[in-house]
């Protein structure tokens, strides 16, 4: 998954080296969720594999790495999954909520906007 750039200064200098041995290495070019992901839609280890089709989609899949405890600072190999695209977004999806609200809160508050107080 791109890097955002506002966080691009989180991830070490060689974490292009570090991803693609997680990816090419332990993995061998397949997901690596169990099921974590959350998505109920394969027992055991997801099928996916790099550049092959998506099972139940067919799209094609593109393993990316997981930080499990979504800190880009923290690469432990303890700490990074192979997952493919759709398991990754599906293990993210309540980091990111929290971060979209986040981001909405700050430009209400950059626009000089002061949310309503519904206690008043």
């Amino acid at each position: 998954m791109p890097i955002r750039p506002e966080n691009r200064a989180r991830y070490p200098r060689n974490w292009p080296d570090i991803s693609l041995s997680i990816r090419t290495g332990r993995a061998a070019g397949r997901c690596e969720c169990l099921g974590e992901c959350g998505r109920g839609t394969h027992p055991g280890r997801c099928p996916n594999q790099n550049g092959g089709a998506a099972y139940g989609t067919g799209s094609r899949v593109v393993l990316t790495v997981a930080h499990l405890d979504h800190t880009p600072e923290n690469c432990d190999p303890t700490n990074l999954k192979a997952m493919c695209q759709g398991c990754h977004l599906h293990y993210d999806r309540d980091h990111h909520r929290q971060t979209a609200a986040a981001t909405r809160r700050a430009a209400v508050e950059a626009a000089g906007q002061l949310a309503l107080d519904a206690s008043a």
